[in-house]
């Protein structure tokens, strides 16, 4: 069964917006030439993927099972389409994303003396898109900090590190040598809950959860907690990327360390990415 991307894409943009009107605006077409996309989607795959009535838009099982394959499946031929692009426009080019406090030159440089005719650039990327980029072809590799989806990605495990609390520089705990994730208990943590397991299941943590912020990066949260409090959990080598006088961090005794991994898309059958990832295991 050939599928056609633009009503993949059309679809996902539904699924996002659970409404018509939202998702043909953001598409730019009008809202009865979506409508009649998506009826001839469903009727391809022989099954329903909305349920809609005056008041809703909701997916069904049908429609939750194809959100979930149609994303990595845009993602590819998004990245397909860049890496054939640079190939007719120049020399061969690579890209290697990295996370901040992670040191990635010394990799670079040997891919670099082997392939003197390549271009290699380098991408800085954040959680939020860390992944991301392999999967729309912006980067070829990205160096990772776990966890991560690993949905349509290999990993090879390279090194880990210490995690520590980062505080304000006059916070009860600054002047620590070392503190248990129990001391942050009623802390307020600045970053998803999920991010730190280990501080999300205390026992003697308050029941109410604290309204999530909106940050987006760890820029934003130090400056947070600077001015305002809070605490964040960050691998050791970012913490110290972001080096600066109103801030201090302390070690953790009792919180498992953070793995950085080297990430590539599983559908790729590139020698130049097994040959960097090899580099990168031999540096780490």
């Amino acid at each position: 069964m050939d599928i056609d991307l633009r009503k993949l894409r059309y679809f996902v943009a539904v699924a996002e917006e659970l409404h018509f009107g939202r998702a043909a605006k953001r598409l730019y077409i009008t809202q009865p030439v979506l409508s009649r996309q998506i009826r001839a989607l469903e009727h391809e795959l022989g099954a329903q993927l909305f349920s809609r009535n005056k008041r809703s838009t909701e997916l069904t099982p049908a429609g939750h099972q194809l959100l979930e394959d149609a994303r990595p499946l845009l993602a590819s031929a998004a990245a397909l389409g860049r890496r054939i692009e640079q190939a007719a426009h120049g020399a061969p080019t690579f890209t290697v994303g990295f996370m901040p406090g992670i040191i990635v030159t010394a990799a670079v440089r040997v891919l670099a003396a082997r392939h003197p005719e390549l271009s290699i650039g380098v991408l800085r990327t954040s959680w939020d898109d860390q992944t991301e980029v392999v999967h729309n072809g912006r980067a070829d590799v990205s160096f990772v900090r776990m966890p991560v989806d690993r949905q349509g990605l290999r990993l090879r495990p390279l090194f880990s590190e210490p995690r520590v609390a980062v505080l304000s520089a006059d916070h009860r705990l600054a002047d620590k040598q070392s503190i248990g994730v129990a001391d942050l208990a009623y802390e307020r943590l600045l970053q998803n809950p999920d991010a730190v397991p280990e501080w999300r299941d205390l026992p003697e943590r308050p029941k109410a959860e604290p309204a999530r912020p909106a940050f987006t990066g760890v820029e934003e949260k130090l400056e947070h907690i600077a001015t305002s409090g809070g605490v964040v959990v960050l691998p050791l080598s970012t913490a110290t990327f972001y080096t600066r006088s109103d801030i201090v961090h302390v070690s953790i005794e009792d919180i498992g360390p953070n793995q950085v991994c080297l990430a590539w898309s599983a559908d790729r059958r590139s020698p130049l990415i097994e040959e960097f990832a090899g580099i990168a295991g031999d540096q780490a």
